[in-house]
């Protein structure tokens, strides 16, 4: 009994309670949703604030079966897979989630070499944001530990951060208020779609049920594990929020191409204070979806292929290694060359029109099962829910394939034509980045 994750909750400190939520707020929190929320907020005002509210329960709805399936079930995910439909779809739902990961990647590394610049002209910067998280990865024997304690300072940090800029805003709290309820202006574009993507990441939800595991909770641990997914679920909606009122009360019509950019529009209204603070948040989002989102790609891959999932095992720890490498050559080849990564946005895109159905599916299909849930497989009104957001995910894999695919190809073949020209040549690489981020 001297482990503390066995004694009762009642008896171990709030903090010791929650963890893997956290870890799962962090990574959604990065260069790419702070980016896109400041769009949105700029360009709608309030208006999209009941699209952040949707977004994050379905979210929760998924983060919720993730805790249910790491707490109950007594096996990985690729164990439980493997054994009940074969090492084929556990090994698809690993590749195509490690290539989601490494776009999600450099999509971070351009974030952060875009925030940087305003400060430290180094184009190498991502290297040593890489070394950090490397060093991190291999420094620690209680990986899941450290991560645990680091995502805490850093949650500390962005809600500080934003909220503070919030208050340099000063919003109308009945205009804010008013943005919570859908009104005839609202439309779904490409930017608002975009906040809804990174909002609700379904693999972030899967890797729920791995950092559950790693946090030693059992089935005595349940009530602990649900908690903490609404906390982790209220805290990333909360930040978002804070993003886009700020966005929508001091920069409406603003253009902004990169995070980078707001920080700049931020600096006459607020003072170099409150753009460092921004700094200071966007810095914490930006290396926390570092290391996080490589651990998504690293683990479930490793657990998928069979070689282990568990931190101390060699696998999750090389194929995390391979998605922060990834990452950071192909954002250095962008950097560096001005190549235009369209073709890898595309192939990453098509892997997510095939795995965040398949992921979320999988997830759900488990914790209906009495096989591996028992008597704590999804009520009706759960499964409801998750029918709901599975249809959400689909409609969203749907217009990406139909829509989102198509128009980038044509755009790449249209600047493909005028990349004789320098002037259109030097727009397109700063147009690319910009996509990246957003990605």
């Amino acid at each position: 009994m001297s482990d503390p994750e066995s004694r009762p909750s009642r008896k171990r400190p709030w903090f010791s309670r929650i963890g893997p939520g956290l870890i799962i707020a962090c990574v959604v929190i990065g260069p790419g949703s702070i980016l896109t929320s400041s769009k949105v907020g700029a360009t709608y005002g309030y208006g999209m604030l009941w699209v952040v509210v949707v977004t994050a329960v379905f979210m929760l709805v998924y983060m919720t079966l993730g805790a249910r399936l790491g707490v109950v079930a007594g096996a990985a995910p690729g164990t439980l897979i493997t054994v009940r439909a074969g090492r084929w779809l556990a090994v698809l739902i690993g590749v195509s989630v490690f290539l989601i990961s490494a776009a999600y990647q450099f999509g971070n590394n351009l974030g952060v070499h875009s925030a940087f610049q305003t400060y430290v002209q180094f184009d190498y910067v991502i290297v040593v944001f890489n070394g950090l998280s490397i060093a991190f990865l291999f420094g620690f024997r209680n990986l899941y530990r450290a991560v645990e304690r680091l995502m805490m300072a850093f949650v500390a940090l962005m809600l500080l951060s934003f909220l503070t800029n919030l208050l340099f805003a000063r919003p109308r709290l009945t205009s804010v208020l008013g943005g919570f309820v859908p009104g005839a202006e609202s439309q779904l574009d490409v930017s608002v779609l975009g906040l809804v993507g990174t909002t609700f990441v379904i693999s972030a939800a899967f890797f729920q049920v791995y950092l559950v595991r790693q946090k030693g909770w059992r089935t005595e641990q349940l009530e602990d594990g649900l908690r903490d997914a609404r906390i982790g679920a209220v805290i990333m909606a909360l930040i978002t929020m804070m993003i886009m009122v700020t966005a929508a009360t001091v920069l409406r019509g603003q253009h902004l191409g990169s995070v980078g950019d707001v920080g700049e529009q931020l600096r006459p209204l607020f003072g170099e204070k409150g753009r460092a603070l921004f700094c200071l948040g966007l810095f914490s989002a930006a290396y926390s979806s570092f290391l996080v989102n490589s651990m998504i790609g690293g683990f479930i891959l490793s657990d998928g292929l069979g070689f282990g999932s568990k931190p101390e095992d060699l696998g999750p720890r090389v194929f995390t290694l391979a998605v922060l490498l990834t990452g950071m050559c192909v954002a250095m080849l962008v950097i560096k060359t001005g190549w235009n990564p369209v073709p890898a946005i595309v192939a990453a895109q098509a892997a997510t029109v095939l795995a965040a159905p398949l992921v979320a599916g999988v997830l759900w299909w488990l914790t209906s099962r009495g096989d591996v849930m028992g008597d704590l497989k999804n009520g009706p009104l759960l499964n409801v829910a998750a029918g709901v957001g599975f249809a959400l995910i689909m409609a969203m894999a749907g217009y990406t394939a139909l829509v989102e695919i198509p128009n980038r190809v044509e755009k790449y073949r249209e600047g493909q034509i005028k990349a004789a020209s320098p002037r259109a040549s030097s727009q397109m690489e700063s147009h690319s980045q910009t996509v990246l981020v957003r990605e």
